[in-house]
């Protein structure tokens, strides 16, 4: 394939020197015009002088007459014969002097003449053998050999000439260099460039946009639009695109489609006019991402063990299948499955066999279920199942009781595994809708009340959801009600999670987390009480008072420890929504003297995904303030690689269920590894929640993750104990980790 250029767009200043079309040689015919004009000129002056000469002889002649006429009338004897041949011969002197005086003239002037005629052909010959040679040296120069000099002929009349073509060939030598390195350059970037007319025809090329896409002749003159696949042209607008970079498929001369991720620059205004110049077109490659991203949304919606939709994607398809049932008047049923004493099977066989079991088990759901059914592994050894139910009560019933009896006798059956045979049952607790819920967290709820209530019956049954079994829901209402009073009997606590270079042991900030001290009950986790707060304003008030209090916790620090480090604070969707809730963080940072970028704010992926065009102008104006945005509990959403990149998102926080088993679990090893490259690739900061183990520290830290929080570094500590550990590692000590030699 041969070399592709980008030369084609400044092509028009080499153009005027290849259409240089010097007259160099002038010809035979305007040599003869010259000479002849020369010779004219001679003629001229010729028949000037010999007519000056004739009429000079004359007038001498006619003076010599009279003075003869007059000395004979002084002799007084005119007809002396002496005398008449005397003055004859006198007058035949003077007429021949004449004659001789006109041929001298006349001979002189043509021998002058001839010699001019020579002289100026020979100039001319010197002059037009002098522009020959220049001739050469430009067309030399516009077919792009600037190295030679132009050669100094000599020739005063050309010499001019001659200087400034050597002037134009040295700026014309200095621009090619700087020329071929940009094609170097561009030849040599993974990425394919293209340059297109201000009509979207393609002008050039470089080499990766030839190996796709063909021959720089066949490009010229195409309209980019063309590369673009057939079933992607509809959604192809070039305007969007040169406003803002996006994506979509080409298709490559093999046949190939490619994702590619477009930039797309203007080249600028022609200085003539205001018209554009074109664009230069940016295709990359994003094959490899896009890979990525499915692969990254497969882990992160199914497990990986059993193929089963994972928690997350049960309950997304659970909530359509209600909200569609709903709609069209019918029910249905959900059993919720936990295996009777797994722990068991884990301690005495292994973790391995376990897995297995836990393989079959899904095998066997996935034979014997009926076609409409879904089933889902929600946890360790927790499985679920819905189907849409039949219309009424009792026969919804009857059908949740018959599939839950061919759950249990499927499963009961004895599993034949290497060396070993294993007898497994389950638990299962059975809720309908919309008798029991009518949504998807109460529907689980009320299924997971009944199967523990299976469980305390002697396991291996299945028991329906009643009203009494729920008296969580009871506890749930008081609380609701103690959480309206909770700020005003100042019951809230703030405390501290370290978070910790894993490379180092350092401590480089710390995660505020919420608890709430509710007398009678100890301190309850916000796991407990957040829901509740979200169901209404309250968060809103809860999230103020947080916010405040670690800017005053912070402002203490700061004037005992010269960084303290960053501290992220949880956000809930509703306090991102308030107008008011950017006024009133800049607010408390100016109040406390306290620095935005002190602050991290955390966000969940699912929250950041919601509403994600009204959410990103809020997280920009944040980020330009200072404040630092990270994603909690990464990889249980729904987001998207090509999404995550439109947000101004410094962190990404891998969440702890993908941590407890990555240092033994290939598959969670996986999803680890995965997020953390996307992180780097995206240049973003990841931190692992969660780690409990050394083990898992080691292993996050040789994935590429940097920093870690959680139990192995310290339990959740008081803002006084915190600002003690971190005078303490500013005098040398590492009291969070010692890391092993």
């Amino acid at each position: 394939m041969r070399r592709a250029s980008l030369r084609g767009y400044d092509a028009a200043q080499f153009e005027a020197v290849h259409k240089i079309k010097i007259k160099a040689v002038i010809g035979r015919g305007l040599k003869l015009r010259y000479v002849l004009a020369v010779v004219a000129a001679g003629l001229l002056l010729t028949a000037l002088f010999a007519v000056n000469a004739s009429l000079s002889a004359r007038n001498e002649a006619a003076q010599l007459h009279s003075v003869l006429t007059e000395l004979v009338s002084v002799g007084g004897d005119t007809s002396n014969p002496r005398v008449l041949e005397l003055h004859a011969q006198i007058e035949h002197l003077v007429g021949d002097r004449g004659a001789r005086h006109l041929l001298l003239v006349v001979l002189g002037g043509l021998l002058l003449t001839m010699l001019a005629a020579t002289i100026t052909a020979t100039l001319i010959t010197r002059i037009d053998r002098a522009l020959t040679t220049l001739m050469q040296d430009a067309r030399k120069i516009g077919e792009g050999r600037q190295t030679e000099p132009v050669t100094v002929t000599g020739v005063a009349e050309v010499a001019s000439l001659e200087h400034s073509l050597e002037q134009m060939r040295q700026t014309l030598a200095a621009t090619t260099i700087s020329r071929d390195y940009l094609d170097d350059v561009l030849n040599g970037m993974d990425d394919a460039v293209l340059v297109t007319a201000p009509d979207g025809l393609i002008r050039t090329a470089n080499a990766t946009a030839i190996g796709w896409f063909g021959d720089e002749a066949q490009l010229a003159g195409t309209p980019f639009a063309g590369l673009v696949a057939p079933e992607h042209r509809t959604a192809f607008d070039l305007t969007r695109l040169a406003a803002e970079p996006g994506e979509t498929v080409v298709r490559t001369q093999r046949g190939q489609t490619i994702p590619v991720a477009i930039n797309i620059a203007p080249l600028g205004r022609d200085e003539r006019s205001t018209t554009s110049r074109g664009n230069v077109v940016v295709l990359r490659d994003v094959t490899e991402r896009k890979r990525a991203e499915r692969r990254i949304r497969y882990l992160a919606r199914f497990d990986t063990l059993t193929k089963m939709p994972n928690r997350m994607q049960f309950q997304h398809m659970l909530h359509q299948a209600i909200t569609r049932t709903t709609r069209q008047g019918r029910g249905l049923i959900l059993l919720y499955i936990d295996v009777d004493n797994f722990k068991e099977v884990n301690d005495t066989f292994g973790h391995e066999t376990g897995d297995r079991v836990l393989e079959t088990l899904s095998e066997r759901l996935s034979r014997v279920l009926p076609r409409e059914a879904v089933a889902g592994r929600l946890a360790g050894d927790e499985f679920a199942i819905f189907a849409e139910g039949v219309d009424g009560e009792q026969a919804r019933h009857e059908q949740a009781a018959d599939l839950a009896r061919l759950v249990l006798a499927e499963i009961g059956r004895p599993m034949h595994l290497p060396d070993k045979e294993i007898d497994v049952t389950t638990s299962i607790g059975v809720a309908l809708v919309p008798e029991h819920a009518d949504n998807v967290i109460d529907l689980i709820r009320n299924a997971d009340a009944a199967m523990y209530h299976a469980k305390r019956q002697g396991r291996n049954c299945h028991v329906f959801y009643l009203p009494e079994m729920n008296a969580a829901a009871v506890e749930r209402l008081l609380l609701k009600s103690k959480l309206r009073r909770a700020l005003e009997r100042d019951e809230f606590l703030v405390r501290y999670q370290p978070k910790v270079d894993l490379a180092t042991g350092e401590v480089v900030g710390a995660e505020a987390l919420l608890r709430w001290r509710l007398p009678g009950h100890g301190e309850i986790a916000p796991s407990q009480f957040i829901p509740l707060a979200e169901e209404s304003r309250l968060i809103l008030d809860i999230g103020a008072w947080v916010l405040n209090q670690v800017c005053i916790d912070y402002a203490e620090w700061k004037q005992k420890v010269a960084d303290p480090g960053r501290i992220a604070i949880n956000l809930s969707l509703k306090e991102l929504s308030q107008a008011s809730f950017i006024p009133n963080c800049r607010s408390v940072f100016e109040r406390h003297k306290v620095a935005p970028s002190a602050v991290e704010l955390e966000i969940t992926e699912t929250t950041l995904m919601l509403d994600s065009e009204r959410t990103l102008p809020l997280l920009d104006e944040l980020r330009s303030m200072g404040v630092h945005l990270s994603i909690d509990d990464f990889g249980t959403g729904y987001s998207s690689l090509s999404a995550l990149q439109q947000f101004p998102i410094s962190t990404l926080k891998i969440d702890r269920s993908f941590v407890v088993n990555a240092a033994t679990d290939p598959d969670d090893a996986t999803i680890v590894r995965t997020i953390i490259e996307m992180g780097r690739s995206l240049r973003l900061q990841v931190i692992a929640e969660g780690i409990e183990t050394e083990e898992q520290r080691y292993f996050l830290l040789h994935s590429g993750c940097q920093f870690g929080q959680g139990r192995l570094f310290g339990a959740p500590t008081t803002s006084a104990a915190f600002l003690d550990l971190l005078q303490r590692q500013a005098t040398g000590e590492h009291p969070v980790l010692r890391l092993p030699a």
